[in-house]
């Protein structure tokens, strides 16, 4: 029953008919692969031994229980019907699940699913993070089909899935704010290569985070919201109002995104933004060990008797964070990089002031946004092209009891929620123009809703 009722939530949104097509639904689902889901059998047994080998043993050492439970998982899936699904911890080592899910699926990767009557598919690339726990994220490229919008207007997506990295030690939690860096990274270079106009990106999976984390952060300083939060309209301070995973240490919280980014919206550099992101994980370290920002300076500084800190001195504290100096680390090209961000007069040294405006203090998107550069008339090329957008409509978690904020003991899919969000297209226009002086391109964008 509520199976049925989310479905009806999903089909009320866009008042779905037989031929309508005036809406898009997105899914995105931990299914939680079975040589990770513990099973407790010890019933079965009363002796000791049993239970001690049954609180060791995985749901993949059964095929009846993890048979039976993908094939609910996939009934819920058909009976959903989203335009475009996104799996995460699939279990590619077991080819009789891949061959099910391929069949019933009828997938274009192993782990995206698009339908055919709203999707072309133009390319499918996969990429590895090629560092902790071999983590890997997919890029579909596709074009919706004519009847979404004007037969001018340009309709091609990026959809990309993701799993990162669970922070087991504070150590990780850099590796999970580099992993997104490599994603974003990876879409922007795709966008160069194949020489693409404005697009939006959909950015779907367990991102292992809550809103509360510097992921979120980073995200949405390069432009991206959250369809969930921005469907029910919920804040920053609303992180406790939905959970969508209950995590092995028995922990509830929010951590399955779908995210957006409209041709439409500003974006900072994504080194700067970078930078800024890892400075805020440098201060939410010196704050959680209660240095107030006097002592921070004093910390960066180390021994040095001068009023500035020195590279050396920055390296050092960077070391002691555990944000460099171990395999999963910074760089030392991207520990310079983040350098000659903070240094902004390029003395070679830090002092007070630039400490206080790159690290400690730093003005967001938002400020930096109403603090921004007039755009000339003559900035702005002619022609602007027509893209498409999308129109947030509705968010939906299913079971229901994780949109209040608590997990039901009888839910046994998976430890996550599945997350199906609703949208429509708009049509956005848009005209490349130069921010002074900064030479980077961005876009002036005006939006209307199609028809």
């Amino acid at each position: 029953m509520k199976i049925k009722a989310t479905l009806k939530r999903v089909l009320a949104s866009c008042q779905l008919r037989k031929q309508d097509t005036s809406c898009i639904t997105c899914t995105t689902f931990n299914i939680l692969a079975p040589i990770y889901k513990r099973l407790d059998h010890s019933d079965d047994d009363d002796s000791s031994a049993a239970a001690t080998s049954a609180s060791h043993s995985r749901e993949s050492d059964y095929r009846n229980d993890w048979l039976a439970r993908n094939h609910s998982i996939l009934d819920s899936l058909l009976q959903e019907r989203s335009s475009i699904i996104c799996l995460q911890e699939f279990w590619l080592g077991n080819e009789e699940l891949v061959n099910m899910y391929e069949k019933r699926l009828g997938s274009a990767g192993l782990l995206i699913a698009v339908r055919k009557d709203y999707f072309r598919i133009l390319n499918y690339k996969e990429f590895l993070f090629n560092d902790f726990g071999d983590r890997v994220a997919q890029l579909l490229h596709v074009e919706l089909v004519a009847s979404f919008c004007n037969d001018d207007t340009q309709r091609e997506i990026l959809i990309v899935n993701t799993h990162l990295l669970f922070p087991h030690d504070s150590t990780l939690s850099i590796v999970r704010l580099h992993q997104v860096y490599k994603i974003l990274q990876y879409v922007e270079s795709y966008q160069k290569d194949n020489e693409l106009n404005p697009l939006p990106i959909i950015l779907c999976g367990d991102w292992n985070g809550s809103k509360r984390g510097h992921v979120f952060k980073f995200l949405r300083s390069q432009g991206f919201v959250s369809f969930y939060d921005t469907a029910h309209q919920y804040t920053d301070a609303d992180a406790h109002k939905w959970v969508s995973h209950r995590n092995h240490r028995g922990n509830i919280c929010g951590v399955d995104f779908i995210w957006l980014l409209n041709p439409n919206k500003d974006r900072e550099l994504l080194k700067t933004s970078w930078s800024e992101a890892v400075f805020g994980m440098f201060k939410y370290l010196l704050r959680k060990a209660s240095l107030r920002e006097e002592d921070a300076f004093s910390f960066l500084k180390t021994d040095n008797d001068g009023d500035f800190v020195t590279y050396s001195d920055f390296w050092g504290a960077l070391r002691q964070l555990n944000l460099i100096g171990h395999r999963h680390g910074l760089t030392d090209e991207e520990t310079k990089d983040l350098w000659v961000q903070a240094d902004i007069d390029g003395n070679g040294i830090l002092d007070y002031q630039e400490f206080q405006q790159q690290i400690w203090n730093p003005l967001s998107s938002e400020q930096r946004d109403e603090m921004g550069y007039e755009v000339k008339d003559d900035q702005v090329k002619s022609n602007p092209q027509q893209t498409i957008g999308f129109n947030v409509k509705n968010g939906i978690l299913f079971p229901p009891e994780v949109e209040k904020g608590f997990w039901p003991e009888n839910y046994s899919l998976s430890d996550h929620a599945r997350l199906t969000v609703v949208f429509s297209p708009i049509q956005i226009s848009c005209s490349e123009r130069r921010t002074s002086p900064d030479p980077n391109l961005s876009l002036l964008c005006e939006s209307a809703n199609t028809t």
